[in-house]
């Protein structure tokens, strides 16, 4: 079942950014997600350090 909470809701305004993307990462269990305020998620990674590599991949996508 998932379970959505308050600390993982993505950003309702775009940061500045070249294409308008703000991608963040956020926690769940012992997964970590990328997401972008226009919609996109990444996938659930266990290392934290390649889901901060998908949002950089994503904020640097055309």
């Amino acid at each position: 079942m998932y379970d959505r909470r308050t600390d993982e809701v993505p950003p309702t305004a775009p940061t500045a950014t070249s294409a308008g993307h703000g991608p963040t990462t956020v926690e769940r269990g012992s997964f970590c997600i990328a997401r972008c305020g226009c919609g996109w998620s990444g996938p659930a990674r266990r290392s934290r350090d390649r889901a901060r590599t998908d949002a950089a991949e994503h904020r640097a996508a055309p």
